[in-house]
């Protein structure tokens, strides 16, 4: 049994058996508990037949419109049931009191009514409007090494689109598109995971995305969905065949994809590299990227600024290694597991680094995208689409 299986199993089991508890509840305090159990019990068993259906639809094989409705399907049913944990949890510790024969405290229940009736409002806001909500913002980096002509220079960042996520609609990244272009950045750098699987998914969206302008150009780098590993191909053929389309798919829309591969952009006597790698993956991600195939002379003067998707590397190759000299690294991939709320997300569980500026004792900058696109769950409870707009400045 893989373990996959054996969670949804234990997902299960555990729901129907709080599914128990509240008929029991019902029973025990509903006005007319047999009308209200026998509703309960046909709601149960419709979920139970949901859920069931979700969970047997094909994945890696399946088309998008089957994965999005995959998606659906289970987080529609965990808005349900989310929920009724958190209730569970209050009133059992409302009735700790009965131990000693004393009587249960209701406060605590309707507490854990309000606060799971709460976060089903939540779940839903952040699945029908909050991801739709982008946010710019605006940070500010100073390098010493920045040359004169690079003062002030603009770059905005954006990341992790997961086109096949909207199946057709262009309209919200018609938005992204148009606020990008209307704080005119100087450059434009977009940081991984253009698709969910496949490359076809961007076709619909190739029009919109080309409107993209800067003066020094739009550069890319793939991330870890963008090379076909979560799709089942016929053969290693045609998954090259759709990395290639990939390719030429950026291409033919004026960005430049970096490959392993440096850019340097010039500004009179002075200039900047734009390091971008391929996927640098920690486990269970695949790594392709190669740093010093990008640029090999990586101690040298210039400055230098490093798209590469995935923030763990940083934190293992770049932060505090004296023969790293990058100043300013550009990642996304955590989406800050699309919840954010008070300036905390369960991404802290996974990333040291999951989203904002951060920089290591020797002053070098890495600054973490939370993404626009949704993966996994349709939502974004907190952690809204975001758009960077950095904007460097020579240390003094």
């Amino acid at each position: 049994m893989r373990l996959p299986l054996l969670i949804i199993i234990i997902t299960i089991a555990i729901n129907l058996a709080i599914d128990w508890y509240i008929y029991h509840v019902i029973k025990k305090t509903a006005r007319h508990p047999r009308v209200f159990s026998r509703i309960h019990i046909g709601i149960v068993v419709a979920l139970f037949l949901y859920i069931i259906i979700g969970i047997s639809l094909p994945r890696r094989s399946g088309s998008d419109a089957s994965l999005l409705n995959i998606m659906w399907i289970i987080y529609s049913y965990f808005t349900i049931y989310l929920p009724k944990w958190i209730y569970i949890i209050f009133d059992l510790v409302a009735s700790i009191p009965r131990l000693w024969k004393r009587a249960k405290l209701k406060i605590i229940s309707y507490a854990g009514i309000a606060l799971a009736l709460t976060w089903f409002i939540l779940m839903w806001w952040g699945a029908l409007f909050n991801r739709y909500n982008i946010s710019i913002n605006n940070v500010n980096i100073e390098i010493s090494s920045l040359p004169d002509e690079f003062d002030g220079y603009r770059i905005a960042q954006f990341s992790d689109l997961h086109a096949g996520s909207y199946k057709n609609d262009t309209t919200f990244l018609a938005q992204v598109v148009d606020a990008i272009n209307a704080q005119k950045p100087d450059m434009i750098a977009f940081t991984g995971d253009i698709v969910n699987r496949r490359t076809d998914e961007i076709v619909p969206f190739l029009p919109t995305l080309s409107r993209l302008k800067a003066p020094d150009g739009v550069y890319s780098i793939l991330g870890n969905h963008d090379y076909g590993d979560y799709c089942n191909w016929e053969n290693d053929a045609q998954k090259r065949e759709n990395l290639v389309a990939l390719h030429k798919a950026q291409e033919k829309i004026g960005w430049k994809l970096l490959l392993n591969e440096t850019s340097i952009i010039r500004h009179g006597n002075d200039s900047i590299a734009i390091i971008g790698v391929e996927n640098w993956g920690d486990p269970p991600f695949s790594v392709y990227g190669d740093l010093t195939q990008s640029y090999p002379t990586l101690n040298d003067s210039i400055t230098k600024i490093l798209l590469t998707h995935n923030p763990a590397h940083w934190t293992s190759e770049i932060a505090n290694n004296d023969k790293a000299n990058i100043s300013l690294t550009l990642s996304g991939h955590t989406h800050a597991m699309q919840m954010s709320l008070f300036g905390l997300s369960p991404s802290v569980w996974r990333y040291k680094t999951w989203g904002g500026l951060y920089y290591d004792k020797s002053g070098k900058y890495l600054y973490v995208n939370i993404g626009i696109g949704t993966v996994g769950i349709p939502t974004r409870i907190g952690a809204t689409p975001e758009i960077t707009i950095l904007t460097l400045h020579k240390a003094q």
